[in-house]
């Protein structure tokens, strides 16, 4: 069990990075931690809800990449350097805003499939 949430968590940091990578063309290792974390909060969402509706768990998985947002950015991002929000319309402590937070919508969704599927490869690998 142990392996198999460090697996996830490296799978969903590198695939935060690899976004960051993709849309901006630079990351940070706190970006890493921020993706494992919210990778396995997602997966939790997904065995707890697994039956709600997929615009509203999207939302929700949305919502959680956004606070896992806020709090690394308050910890690890309090000068900017990694990121800066603060000239973006409706943003909070230039750490998370309403931009980014519907970016996370189709992310999250999409995040959600990918724990599905991996967390169920993985459990298969140990039987």
């Amino acid at each position: 069990m142990l392996l198999e949430k460090t697996l996830l968590f490296f799978l969903g940091g590198g695939g935060y990075v690899l976004v960051e990578l993709l849309y901006r063309g630079r990351s940070h290792v706190t970006m890493f931690l921020a993706g494992g974390t919210a990778f396995l909060l997602l997966g939790r969402l997904e065995e707890v809800r697994p039956r709600l509706p997929g615009l509203l768990r999207a939302l929700a998985g949305a919502g959680v990449i956004t606070l896992v947002e806020l709090l690394f950015g308050l910890v690890f991002n309090r000068d900017y350097r990694v990121w800066d929000y603060r000239g973006l319309p409706g943003n909070f402590l230039g750490q998370i805003c309403p931009r980014f937070f519907l970016m996370w919508v189709g992310l999250a969704w999409a995040a959600g499939r990918v724990y599905c599927s991996a967390s169920k490869a993985l459990s298969q690998e140990r039987v």
